[in-house]
């Protein structure tokens, strides 16, 4: 295998891959591997989902306080920032950060308490996703691309077996890691304790809007904003040849934690800080830096720590920011 600026050359004439590849965590020996599957209903993911939104539609709504939807409000936005984004996002899958073990794992176990998968299968999806999308073409499960009501059934209630999956290369301090593998095992049975404290705290008007609603509202925004994130929205910045774009989704930002800032995250996806332009709102960088002055985060990654890829390019002109002093050229040139 030899790498040129921009393509990997497969042995064999089995075509080329990005140059950005060359270090990922999946593997395939041809591009076309991520192109052909069969997309299936999954029993398990579909009832879990539904069993949540069921719960939450049913008891929410019988059950209604003002507290219980405080307590809903409060969660969800807490798990959605410590879990979602900084303990399986932008540690776990990218490790743009440092913290402490101890700290390591409470985010990674609120993340858990999302309710989309275990660590280890999360970071599998993501990588899969991440490594598809890099490629000229994909299958339309793993780049949302068919119409919302189609890619909502595919995305919350099917799962997709490709004809010839990638190897996906998990480093062995999270394949196993045995706080991550009890995680994995019991992703699902983690909500019974918080179940049972909301119900000790407020009776059942608590676990439908402490478990049920805020699974089913994480879940389903999970894929909203995917969706989002990839069909409508803002791109400062194409990777050349991918099969699709990221776009900034801004009118999210306070909801998704930063998440929103997809094309951004395309464009440079192990930076710790996903909004880069001014007013580019990241309550997840911000939750970051207040750590970092306590001495709990360090080693943080930027877009300037990232390496070189020839496929990034700006398009049109934008104001001064982190991403154009970090990109430049270090990471491409305006188009």
């Amino acid at each position: 295998m030899w790498v040129s600026s921009q393509l990997i050359a497969v042995p064999g004439g089995a075509g080329t891959l990005p140059a950005s590849t060359a270090l990922h965590r999946v593997l395939a020996i041809h591009p076309q591997d991520v192109r052909f599957g069969t997309v299936r209903w999954a029993p398990i993911k579909s009832f879990w989902f539904i069993g949540m939104a069921a719960g939450a539609l049913v008891g929410g709504v019988l059950t209604f306080n003002w507290a219980a939807f405080s307590v809903f409000v409060g969660a969800t936005a807490a798990e959605l920032l410590f879990g979602h984004s900084l303990g399986n996002h932008r540690k776990l899958v990218h490790d743009s950060f440092q913290c402490p073990k101890w700290l390591e794992y409470t985010l990674v176990y609120l993340g858990a308490q999302v309710g989309l998968a275990g660590p280890i299968g999360l970071l599998r999806q993501h990588d899969l996703r991440d490594y598809a999308q890099r490629l000229p073409d994909c299958h339309e499960y793993l780049r949302h691309g068919r119409s919302a009501w189609v890619d909502a059934w595919w995305q919350l209630n099917c799962e997709l077996v490709l004809d010839r999956p990638p190897t996906v290369r998990i480093e062995p301090q999270i394949a196993q890691n045995r706080f991550l593998r009890f995680l994995e095992r019991s992703w699902m049975a983690q909500q019974l304790p918080v179940a049972l404290l909301l119900y000790a705290t407020g009776g059942w008007a608590f676990v439908w809007w402490g478990v049920c609603a805020r699974v089913t509202a994480a879940v389903f925004g999970h894929w909203l904003i995917g969706y989002l994130a990839h069909n409508h929205g803002e791109i400062v910045r194409e990777v050349r040849g991918a099969a699709v774009q990221g776009r900034n989704v801004g009118f999210t930002s306070l909801l998704t934690m930063g998440e929103c800032w997809h094309n951004n995250h395309h464009a440079f996806p192990g930076s710790a800080r996903l909004g880069l332009r001014p007013g580019e709102w990241d309550p997840g960088w911000w939750a970051l830096q207040g750590m970092r002055r306590l001495g709990l985060i360090w080693g943080i990654k930027l877009p300037a720590d990232l390496p070189f890829r020839p496929e990034l390019v700006a398009i049109g002109r934008s104001p001064p920011s982190l991403l154009n002093s970090a990109s430049g050229a270090a990471h491409g040139h305006t188009a």
